[in-house]
């Protein structure tokens, strides 16, 4: 028999010429690569590729079978990132991210801008905004598509969006407007999100008919309304500040709204409860948008949205495009495109460096990859 020393000699060895394989491999790359790059062949060859891994999965055995997709999709995907290199000229926008990161290796984030948040006073779009900015001069918006409109149009410098929560997930209205506007991601920050029970002075609990708050702060508290008994209204408004508003004025003894304590001050409410969310884990992610890309020292998160060719394998050859490369990706989120059937946007947040010497290059090689792309910026995420 065997022993363990033994086997993994005979590891050591299939390792030296695995490595030897790889390394003829990368080298015919190469020779591919110019040879395309004098013919102006294009990098990606769809139909070579599924003929090839399909010869290869029927001469492996069948221990080796299942992993012959994800193996040899690895290396196609490293293939053409060598031969891309080779061929592909700088775009315009890899050469701007790259003057920019120069031109703004020394600025600092601005401690005075006009922020354009949705809600009104007291909401939490406030708050995370008096958080990023000392200064900030704030313009109220009824709704997400008026912070992109007042970017778009040079009304505001920047705008405060909320993307997601730790535990009601993906503000999914924010990305649907993502698809329909032109900006640029400069600054994110998570800030702790803690919802109360708000009521007009002189109300009971025991009263409450109907609660109201924004949609994402009711699915934050389902355990409170749950508790309220079967027969509360439960009803969802633009914003928690609004909902909060809405209870000051109405006059009524037996209805509630899931706010922060800075509205029960703002409109002259009582807290009924404390912290009424599920979760005291409870953070929501907001994004600092500009018309303009302006890309601070230390960014270290990256945001871009594609839409990829509707064929098998295409996220995939993203995903593996990411791995081969060693990037952490944090946030995968699809959306569908409107007008457009079973067409999906994908938006990607990246962990990597834009200090990197290959980040313009891996913008270049998702260029190519995908049938359309978006950059949306490199930037800080502060907690």
């Amino acid at each position: 028999m065997e022993d363990l020393s033994q086997l993994r000699e005979e590891m050591d060895k299939a390792d030296d010429a695995l490595l030897k394989a790889l390394e003829q491999r990368m080298r015919v790359a190469e020779k591919i690569g110019n040879f395309k790059k004098s013919s102006g062949k294009p990098i990606y060859d769809g139909l070579r590729e599924r003929e090839k891994l399909s010869d290869i999965y029927d001469k492996a055995d069948e221990l080796t079978q299942p992993f012959v997709p994800p193996i040899y999709s690895l290396l196609f995907e490293i293939s053409r990132s060598i031969q891309s290199k080779l061929i592909q000229e700088k775009s315009e926008e890899s050469l701007q991210v790259e003057k920019v990161i120069e031109e703004m290796s020394s600025k600092a984030f601005p401690v005075r801008a006009v922020v354009a948040c949705q809600g009104i006073e007291g909401a939490f779009s406030q708050e995370a905004c008096e958080k990023l900015f000392q200064i900030p001069s704030i313009m109220f918006m009824k709704n997400f598509s008026q912070v992109f409109s007042a970017i778009e149009s040079g009304l505001c410098k920047y705008g405060v969006l909320p993307v997601e929560n730790s535990n009601a997930g993906t503000v999914s209205a924010v990305y649907d407007q993502m698809i329909q506007h032109h900006f640029k991601i400069v600054r994110a920050i998570r800030v702790k999100v803690d919802h109360n029970c708000l009521m007009l002075p002189g109300s009971k609990m025991s009263d409450i008919k109907e609660v109201i708050s924004h949609e994402q702060a009711l699915n934050q508290c389902r355990e409170f309304i749950k508790s309220l008994g079967p027969d509360v209204k439960v009803t969802a408004c633009q914003n928690t500040a609004e909902a909060a508003k809405i209870v000051s004025t109405s006059g009524r003894n037996d209805i509630c709204c899931l706010s922060s304590k800075r509205c029960s001050d703002l409109y002259n409410l009582e807290i009924m409860k404390t912290s009424v969310q599920d979760s005291d884990n409870n953070y929501t992610r907001f994004i600092v948008i500009s018309k303009d890309l302006e890309i601070y020292p230390g960014a270290n998160r990256s945001s871009m949205m594609m839409i990829l060719n509707h064929e098998p394998g295409s996220l995939y050859r993203i995903l593996a495009f990411f791995y081969s490369r060693g990037i952490n990706l944090v946030k995968l989120e699809s959306r569908p495109l409107p007008g457009r059937m079973f067409e999906f946007m994908f938006y990607f947040d990246l962990e990597t460096s834009i200090y990197n010497e290959g980040f313009a290059e891996m913008i270049e090689d998702l260029h190519s990859m995908t049938k359309e792309f978006r950059y949306l910026g490199s930037y800080n995420e502060v907690v």
